[in-house]
């Protein structure tokens, strides 16, 4: 009878252990500022501070969050889904060292962005769809899928420079007010 009564205190312990060290994970990775928009969460992993040191020094960051560009905006299930795929990948090539220290946009992540690019500016795209003939060639066979709108604007939002050490402003965080 005792017996059983310490492997019940054991197994209570072990599990107030497990629980203790999940919640301190999430405290320490910082996992609940991925719930919201603000874009600081994109650099809680310093491989991003080049990322949101030139979106913070574009003529976006008044206008737009990571959130709002890279994310579906058809409706909340959507959007988590891709934030939980998304954060998944990330966590992966963060923690295991895997990604290209020029980062890369995905297919899935630029289909997102460029749906995004075009629904902000419906007025110029729609404009521009008109006078493709003239002035743009949306379905350039050497580009998949058509022509991006950053091929380009190369410029809008984060540079054309993609290194880790090439970009200027790239240390530290300035506050945006």
């Amino acid at each position: 009878m005792e017996k059983k009564s310490t492997l019940q205190k054991i197994a209570i312990l072990a599990f107030l252990i497990a629980v203790g060290y999940f919640v301190y994970i999430i405290f320490a990775a910082k996992a609940l500022s991925y719930l919201s928009k603000d874009p600081k969460a994109c650099i809680n992993c310093h491989v991003m501070n080049t990322q949101y040191a030139t979106w913070q020094h574009s003529s976006h960051a008044r206008q737009a969050t990571c959130v709002e560009c890279h994310l579906p905006t058809d409706g909340f299930f959507n959007k988590y889904m891709a934030k939980a795929r998304d954060g998944f990948n990330h966590t992966v090539a963060f923690t295991f060292n895997t990604y290209d220290h020029a980062i890369k946009i995905s297919d899935d992540g630029a289909s997102r962005v460029q749906k995004n690019c075009i629904s902000c500016h419906k007025s110029i795209t729609t404009t521009l769809a008109t006078n493709s003939d003239k002035y743009h060639n949306f379905s350039d066979e050497n580009v998949e899928n058509g022509r991006k709108c950053w091929s380009c604007h190369k410029q809008v939002p984060h540079g054309k420079v993609r290194g880790l050490t090439t970009t200027p402003y790239n240390i530290g965080v300035k506050e945006v007010k």
